[in-house]
């Protein structure tokens, strides 16, 4: 993949872009053939956006959305492996990485209007292509049912909905909600970014060390005490107040009228919440109008981690199909 940089720049708040490069403590990752990205600033409804960017700004664009607890540089390795040219896109969701936070609930909808304001803004004349990994994944899918004249294909990570619920959980669900709100969430800290690291190998051990040395600083921040936390607002861990209609969401899936990409992996969270009820996975499955499905081996649920180049070898092959 080619990639050309503009000089850096700083700018005031705005939809007038002020691009940061962004760089790695290339001894401690040992990665030097990485290329580096750069950060644009944007006024999103209201809030201050960090957009992410790789490659060149006349190259075909790609918008990369991360997942639930996570931030763009997530897609790193991902933008390395890719072949051809491709101007990558990849937003911090509000909340998350180097976007504003709310310091309060969310409202899951939001993201819906925020991308449609960046699509708008990058995308303006033609329909975009949407590569979301977990709750990427569930936000383009929604988008695109809604907007199908604005996006052309979409890739879905990892992701096929979660969990069905039931109604009389209703009330329960709302009491743990208004629970929360009386004692503000907190993520767990980490004395400095090598003990980030350990834990974060730990829990996925097909992580080479080089890459979990990257990700343990790209998706964390210093809190002012100097220890380490995950760039993520702490109130993303409070359980929405109304249940999860998977029957709404699979109406959704039906109204997709661009072609759609299914990339699972063997060892992820569609196939721990369906490998025991293959039924259920083909009913989710069967409503998408032009669905393909891949199945990427030896990875987690982080596939965008542990097998970039086959999870770039399948979306190129989409993404280029006539």
């Amino acid at each position: 993949m080619r990639l050309t940089f503009p000089a850096e720049q700083s700018g005031p708040r705005g939809i007038r872009p002020a691009a940061l490069l962004f760089s790695t403590d290339r001894e401690q990752t040992d990665m030097t053939r990485l290329p580096e990205s750069r950060l644009e600033y944007l006024d999103v409804r209201g809030l201050r956006y960090a957009i992410r960017h790789w490659g060149a700004a006349d190259a075909p664009v790609v918008f990369m959305l991360h997942g639930w607890m996570d931030s763009s540089a997530t897609f790193q390795f991902l933008v390395e492996a890719l072949k051809q040219d491709w101007h990558v896109i990849a937003p911090d969701w509000r909340g998350y990485g180097q976007s504003e936070w709310l310091g309060r609930p969310y409202w899951f909808p939001d993201y819906y209007g925020d991308l449609e304001v960046l699509v708008q803004h990058y995308s303006p004349e033609h329909p975009a292509r949407l590569v979301g990994h977990s709750m990427g994944a569930n936000i383009a899918a929604i988008y695109a049912s809604a907007r199908p004249q604005r996006v052309a294909q979409v890739a879905m990570l990892d992701f096929l909905g979660l969990m069905a619920t039931e109604a009389k959980d209703a009330p329960q669900q709302l009491g743990k909600w208004l629970d929360h709100l009386h004692d503000a969430p907190e993520l767990r800290a980490y004395p400095d970014h090598a003990a980030l690291q350990r834990r974060m190998q730990s829990v996925n051990p097909r992580l080479t060390p080089e890459r979990t040395a990257f990700l343990a600083k790209a998706l964390s921040r210093v809190r002012d005490d100097g220890k380490i936390e995950m760039a993520c607002d702490p109130w993303h861990k409070v359980p929405a107040p109304i249940l999860y209609r998977i029957d709404d969401q699979m109406a959704c899936w039906h109204a997709i009228e661009a072609p759609v990409l299914m990339l699972v992996s063997d060892d992820g969270f569609v196939h721990e919440r369906f490998g025991d009820d293959p039924t259920e996975r083909e009913r989710r499955l069967a409503v998408f109008r032009n669905l393909q499905v891949e199945t990427i081996t030896d990875c987690s649920h982080n596939l965008q981690h542990d097998q970039p180049e086959k999870v770039a070898q399948a979306l190129e092959r989409f993404l280029t199909r006539d």
